[in-house]
């Protein structure tokens, strides 16, 4: 991909990879890591240093700002084949799609980033889950067999970046597939229905991981459980800790036997009631942890100690007042970074309304307190 940084990398004398494992694991690093968790859709066609540069997407953001280097392993551990992408119809400021999981949903007309509204779901009831597993959740799907020598070729032993595999999603896409309301329901109307999607969920992440791990090195585990919003999870907590935890469990048991002891998962929200089972289950490191529907991240990095690493943090909210408010809240992660196994980013995807002086800032006070001295 050409693109040329508007940026220089920030200094360093450790490779990226050694810089984000030594600082994820509490030992000395040259300096911060330094990555974003990227932008809306908006930002591409609003910000001048975007439209301007020819930059399209969060890929070519990542190396326009020049960013130190991730990379993620994904699975097909889900929905298999996904369904077509359609409009069913439009009217006026709306239309009506399906999406590739097969829900219709109501998304506006002129594309812009929104939350859909859901109105039907393929699955509402146990019957319907059954035909779904048996079409579309095949464990024997060719399809889903893992061209190890390729991702070998792709990621060398010599690799001078961090890559993660992913560990799955126990909850969260099942919370896409049934709707937010409609996971609320079925784990009352139907727990033996929701439970069988969990363990369908694990068994196809397991034999993904048993196809990878062994023959990559990987430095770390991702997962998505987008199941939390401002009061806390959709399902019990009791729901939680015996029927996602124990799945968890499994999943952590192979990542540590192939030397991964570094797992995160994406739950924006409020995640501090479930965090506790999080832990237990293996998944150690929040991820891009939204402040404002939780807390400050020193609050739980305080209240856990090095038990747990948290990326992310920084609140969108702070990012769009200004360059003053900018510099407080930065001040407010010197302790955090200096401590260890923790990230700074903005908390989510940066939002269009923040001004492009205000970023750029962002992004020099960032390197001014975090990077190489």
């Amino acid at each position: 991909m050409n693109i040329t940084p508007c940026r220089a990398k920030w200094k360093g004398t450790m490779t990226d990879r050694q810089r984000f494992n030594a600082q994820m694991h509490y030992r000395p690093v040259d300096r911060c890591f330094n990555m974003e968790f990227g932008y809306w859709n908006e930002n591409f066609t609003q910000w001048d240093i975007f439209v301007k540069s020819g930059i399209r997407n969060n890929e070519e953001a990542d190396l326009f700002f020049n960013f130190d280097a991730i990379q993620y392993v994904g699975s097909k551990a889900w929905i298999w084949p996904p369904f077509e992408r359609k409009v069913i119809s439009q009217a006026g400021a709306t239309k009506i799609i399906q999406n590739d999981e097969g829900l219709l949903a109501e998304v506006p007309s002129d594309g812009h980033d929104t939350i859909p509204h859901y109105i039907k779901s393929p699955v509402t009831t146990p019957q319907d889950w059954r035909r779904l597993k048996a079409e579309r959740f095949r464990r024997d799907d060719p399809a889903r067999k893992v061209d190890v020598a390729a991702l070998v070729r792709q990621h060398p032993p010599t690799r001078d970046y961090p890559l993660g595999v992913h560990g799955g999603s126990m909850i969260g896409l099942i919370r896409n597939l049934l709707t937010f309301e409609g996971l609320a329901y079925a784990c009352y109307d139907y727990p033996d229905m929701v439970e069988d999607m969990v363990e369908t969920a694990c068994l196809l992440t397991e034999d993904f991981l048993d196809q990878a791990l062994g023959r990559i090195d990987f430095d770390f585990a991702t997962g998505w459980e987008d199941i939390c919003f401002k009061n806390g999870p959709i399902v019990s907590l009791d729901f939680f800790k015996n029927v996602v935890t124990p799945r968890y469990k499994r999943i952590s048991r192979r990542l540590r036997a192939a030397g991964i002891d570094l797992w995160w998962t994406d739950c924006d929200g409020d995640v501090r009631p479930i965090l506790p089972y999080l832990l237990e289950g293996g998944i150690n490191c929040l991820f891009p942890f939204e402040v404002n529907s939780c807390c400050h991240p020193g609050e739980l990095l305080t209240r856990y100690g090095q038990e747990l690493r948290i990326m992310g943090g920084f609140d969108k909210m702070e990012l769009g007042k200004g360059k003053a408010a900018i510099q407080a809240y930065m001040e407010s992660l010197l302790p955090l970074v200096a401590r260890g196994g923790y990230i700074p980013f903005c908390d989510h995807r940066c939002p269009p309304n923040v001004k492009v002086q205000d970023y750029l800032y962002y992004l020099d006070l960032k390197e001014q307190m975090f990077g190489m001295k």
